[in-house]
């Protein structure tokens, strides 16, 4: 199903959070896995979430898929709220916003043929789809994931590598012909071999279809070669946004820079193991107030205790740091003369406001 590609909003979380409870005799608090998320995904357009373990990428991909029920926040399908949880509401979400789970060993069921899969997902949303009509449609799935119908749809998942499963995983999304993709980590359980494979896939589905897509990953490299627009996630919060190509060449908050410099480099190995951050990933249940990356941070005083706002240096990007503040007008607004801000000296990307830079 063709579409046109225009640059509006699909899909989008406003002021998103979710706490799970603790469970189990005498627990209190919850875990803080996603707190305040804002961020919209667009027609023919690939926003990647990136952030380590634990970051909370997966629950957020969970949430807009309505597997999880938010504590706080809104989520907007083309500008409408969505409630759905269960029964026809939830199928007839679904059948707009489908999610590719990170494991294809796990996201098929061994018993059932290529051929089973695909009919029941094609069934389920088009139940009059019968007969020659009926594998018409099967052939048209498999071609439009590169696999050949006649080799592949009467096999089992175990005769199947793994990204071939990936393909037919992806297939059975398609078949409800949705206006996003929400990919969550789709490339990591596959041998390194075929991931650019994959990925040259949903950017063709992009292009042809224009599917907006959401892919979470932990590898930022990944995010450059494959996404308009990168998120980055530390803790359950937005820490920076912007292009992807500005993101991961010119990092501007400390965990990002963190990320980008833990990527291996062949040609300078030793640069990558200085990073200047130490320590581990906070506890969720009583997360670090303020900015939770400064305990790890080599360049926080005092004023990081302080919730920063996302700060806008340039046109299109967003940096939590209470480091970019003096830079930015109104930025230090409320806060007590005197207190020491962060000074990331050499570390700063370059800040532009009103086109002015600085």
């Amino acid at each position: 199903m063709t579409r046109n590609t225009h640059d509006d909003v699909v899909l989008e979380a406003q002021n998103l959070s979710k706490h799970f409870p603790l469970r189990g005799i005498g627990a209190k608090g919850a875990v803080h896995a996603v707190d305040d998320l804002n961020l919209a995904l667009r027609s023919g357009q690939v926003l990647a979430l990136v952030g380590e373990s634990g970051s909370g990428k997966s629950t957020v991909a969970r949430l807009l898929a309505r597997l999880y029920t938010q504590t706080s926040g809104t989520v907007l399908l083309r500008g409408e709220p969505v409630t759905a949880k269960r029964g026809k509401a939830f199928r007839a979400y679904s059948r707009r916003a489908q999610m590719i789970f990170q494991d294809p060993f796990a996201s098929l069921n061994p018993v059932h043929t290529v051929r089973y899969v695909l009919t029941r997902a094609v069934r389920i949303h088009d139940p009059r789809l019968k007969g020659p009509e009926l594998e018409d449609a099967l052939s048209a799935l498999l071609t439009r994931v590169q696999l050949t119908p006649e080799r592949f749809v009467d096999k089992f998942p175990h005769e199947l590598s793994g990204g071939q499963r990936q393909r037919v995983v992806i297939a059975r999304a398609l078949a409800a012909h949705p206006e996003v993709l929400l990919a969550d980590e789709p490339i990591s359980m596959l041998d390194v071999s075929i991931r650019v494979g994959i990925l040259n896939l949903l950017k063709d589905l992009r292009d042809r279809l224009g599917i907006a897509i959401l892919y979470i990953t932990h590898d930022i490299a990944s995010a450059r070669y494959f996404a308009d627009t990168t998120y980055v996630m530390y803790a359950g919060r937005i820490v920076e946004s912007g292009d992807s190509e500005s993101v991961t060449q010119m990092p501007a908050h400390p965990y990002t820079q963190l990320l980008v410099r833990s990527a291996p480099d062949p040609e300078n190995l030793a640069r990558t193991a200085r990073t200047g951050a130490n320590g581990e990933p906070p506890n969720m249940v009583t997360p670090p107030a303020g900015c939770r990356f400064h305990p790890r941070c080599p360049f926080a005083t005092e004023l990081c205790k302080t919730t920063p706002k996302l700060l806008t240096i340039a046109p299109g990007r967003e940096v939590a740091c209470w480091g970019y503040a003096a830079a930015v007008p109104g930025a230090l607004d409320g806060v007590p003369e005197g207190v020491a801000v962060p000074d990331l000296g050499s570390a700063a990307a370059p800040v532009e406001v009103s086109g002015v830079p600085r």
